[in-house]
């Protein structure tokens, strides 16, 4: 009746974890669906009327301000600067002229701008996307752990063994009570609990200890995917790299105040990261703050207009206090533990590339300085997620470590997946592993977590089969009643958990 039980609760745990990654996939897609606006302004006549975006046909004109997302791929009528982060993963504006391309998912940074819808409905960058993320997650749930594949063999074989031991002892003895014993003992001697605890016992074991580094394991076959990575593709802005803006060195001390009081208000990633560069500085008290979508925050202070944002170009980003202006300087750095995390990688025998929409010369500068084997530049998130597909296809078992939109594909795609905490939602809700303290340390950490685990987990099925090889002869010979069938099994049981937790 326990074994029954026990083999039975293990069974449904496992449909459990594997009802709530699916779920996880479909809601990684619907966030990026999420980001298309449910209406826009689409130009009649002379009039600009409300529309919804189901309503939107290709060869319409639809009018957009500044700060709008663009809800359809659509084809430029002017000029603007376009925040293509979601689809390229780079913070850095995109200068467009008349007769371009915008991708749905893009945000309008100058405007009002008029454009003419190319794809429409299910055809558009974000709804591609999106059907990417649910067609690879799918496939990739079609991954058979360890139990599974023991299993299979397993249970037919024990129930082989324990039919031909009944006929035989009818045979051989013609006592059928008899028989039906020596059965039930091989049945109950093989009880697929050891089994049933080889990998749940170390993967509650391995994951809580991940959990406790700020790492934490989402899908129940994550850490023997982990196990078995040869190759490691990195995305690299907010993955490897992060943008940040500095105050210039002419720029008077009496002003940083009034920087930093300016950055505090507003929630922009250039805002935060110029916070974190003036961290002993005492934000300025300013008076009517405002923010404008795409252009900057203005405020007063003692009298003066000061305001932080892009100058009349969109070139550059400027301090302006009352008359004097000054532009801040834009870099980028590496994240924390980025330098670390290649070389540990490569000196465990591990191939490192770097995937990147950024331009040629920025990806290959960044992919120098970490040593990292090979770089794709200018890549769209259909081609990630291509990569990710021709490496599985060759039998490649690739981690992918990305945090953007324009990851969530090829995160989906990739063998095995890491999104770090700071990650886009949609991105942490397909990643197999999220690094929850943001340390990119927390990749290696991961993997070797993974492998000491599948060396348990292999250690667990060895002492199955050793248990099983001595068991099972003395149960078919008629050497052990029931009882001592049930001691030895749950024996067998309490020695896997012992060795599972040697993994803390």
């Amino acid at each position: 009746f326990e074994a029954a039980l026990s083999l039975t609760f293990f069974l449904l745990a496992g449909r459990v974890l594997d009802r709530h990654m699916r779920r996880a996939a479909r809601s990684a897609a619907a966030d990026l669906v999420a980001l298309e606006p449910s209406r826009v302004m689409r130009i009649e006549g002379e009039a600009r009327v409300n529309r919804p975006i189901g309503e939107i046909a290709v060869g319409d004109a639809l009018w957009l301000p500044a700060g709008a997302r663009v809800p359809v791929d659509a084809e430029l009528q002017g000029n603007a600067s376009v925040d293509r982060s979601a689809i390229t993963g780079e913070s850095d504006p995109v200068e467009l002229t008349a007769g371009q391309a915008l991708f749905a998912g893009d945000i309008v940074l100058t405007g009002p701008v008029t454009v003419t819808a190319t794809q429409v409905g299910e055809d558009t960058t974000l709804r591609r996307l999106a059907r990417l993320v649910e067609t690879a997650e799918n496939a990739r749930s079609r991954y058979s752990s360890l139990a599974e594949r023991a299993a299979a063999l397993y249970t037919p074989v024990v129930h082989l063994v324990a039919l031909l031991a009944f006929l035989g002892w009818v045979w051989a003895t013609g006592d059928v009570r008899f028989a039906i014993n020596v059965a039930i003992a091989t049945l109950i001697i093989t009880c697929p609990c050891a089994l049933g605890l080889a990998v749940p016992a170390v993967a509650v074991a391995a994951t809580s200890k991940l959990y406790r580094k700020g790492i934490l394991v989402k899908s129940d076959t994550a850490l023997e995917r982990l196990a078995g990575v040869e190759k490691v593709v990195f995305d690299k802005t907010g993955t490897l790299t992060e943008r940040a803006l500095v105050p210039p060195d002419d720029l008077p001390e009496v002003y940083l105040p009034v920087l930093a009081g300016l950055a505090q208000s507003s929630d922009h990633p250039l805002c935060r990261a110029l916070r974190t560069a003036l961290p002993d500085v005492q934000p300025a008290v300013l008076e009517n703050v405002r923010e404008f979508a795409g252009v900057g925050v203005s405020a007063a202070w003692n009298g003066q207009s000061v305001s932080l944002g892009r100058d009349g170009d969109g070139a550059d980003t400027l301090l302006q206090v009352g008359s004097d202006r000054f532009p801040l300087v834009s870099r980028e750095a590496l994240v924390e533990g980025a330098e670390d995390t290649v070389r540990a990688l490569s000196a465990s025998g591990m191939e490192t590339r770097l995937m990147s929409g950024d331009s040629e010369e920025r990806t290959g500068e960044i992919a120098a300085k970490l040593q990292i084997d090979g770089a794709w530049a200018g890549v769209m998130p259909e081609d990630k997620a291509a990569l990710l597909r021709t490496y599985r296809e060759q039998r490649h078992n690739v981690l992918m470590v990305g945090d953007g939109l324009n990851d969530t594909a090829a995160l989906a795609e990739a063998h095995v997946s890491i999104a770090p905490g700071s990650a886009l939602e949609a991105s942490r809700n397909v990643a197999d592993v999220v690094l929850v303290s943001g340390v990119l340390n927390g990749v290696t950490h991961a993997i070797e977590s993974a492998r000491i685990a599948k060396r348990r987990i292999l250690e667990n099925f060895a002492l199955a089969a050793i248990y099983n090889g001595l068991a099972v002869p003395l149960a078919v010979a008629g050497y052990a009643t029931p009882l001592i069938a049930a001691i030895c099994m749950s024996a067998s049981s309490i020695l896997v958990v012992l060795n599972s937790t040697r993994v803390r």
